[in-house]
């Protein structure tokens, strides 16, 4: 894996159609998505909620996230901290059902990112990783449930986990979201899909050249 670089994650060469249009949708992705795959250089892999740390800039340049103590990955990480995250954002098959010219050709759309990271233990931010992941993903509740609800439950359970920070040393996001469509197919694969998370993803990466 690669060693660590300095400030935001870098980005690796590939089309330029398919980058994001501005790091902070990487962010964006991540708080809308936020399970991903941890996956060790032995092959060991655990699906993971995550949250996106950024710099002022609003580019992650880390992640948060705990793990179970008992989970053989926390013990591997502890002597090989270089690691792979996988995010999946939305996704779905293009059908030409969905346009009028049918020879068009089907394809699948996707936004996904792949980062190198260097994983550090946080034993003193674990209290603090929970709170803040249920802070985030009850936010959009009109009665938000926090931790403190458990009580000494809470403490029991929390012992047998651990928090983590997850150094981003680059990332590679993809997003392949219809960007090198004519601008009108791209309209009526927006118009006609079922996915409303894929087609608002769709939209936000949609070219402002004219037909």
């Amino acid at each position: 894996m690669a060693g660590r670089q300095s400030g935001a994650g870098l980005i690796s060469s590939m089309p330029s159609s398919y980058r994001p249009g501005s790091p902070q949708q990487i962010t964006q992705l991540i708080d809308q998505y936020p399970l991903a795959w941890l996956v060790s250089q032995d092959f060991g892999a655990t699906p993971l909620p995550l949250l996106a740390e950024a710099n002022g800039k609003g580019e992650t340049v880390s992640l948060l996230g705990h793990i179970a103590r008992r989970n053989p990955q926390y013990a591997y990480l502890q002597d090989h901290p270089d690691a792979l995250v996988l995010f999946t954002g939305p996704q779905a098959y293009m059908s030409p059902n969905l346009l009028k010219d049918r020879d068009w050709a089907p394809t699948w759309n996707y936004a996904v990112l792949r980062m190198k990271v260097r994983v550090t233990f946080v034993p003193e931010e674990t209290d603090q990783a929970v709170a803040a992941l249920v802070a985030h993903q009850e936010s959009s509740r009109k009665n938000p449930w926090s931790s403190d609800e458990m009580g000494e439950r809470y403490e029991k359970l929390a012992k047998h986990i651990i928090a983590f920070r997850a150094v981003i040393t680059s990332s590679d996001p993809t997003f392949k979201l219809g960007q090198d469509e004519r601008p009108s197919v791209l309209q009526e694969l927006c118009d006609n899909h079922p996915g409303a998370d894929l087609v608002q993803w769709m939209r936000l990466q949609q070219p402002a050249a004219e037909d």
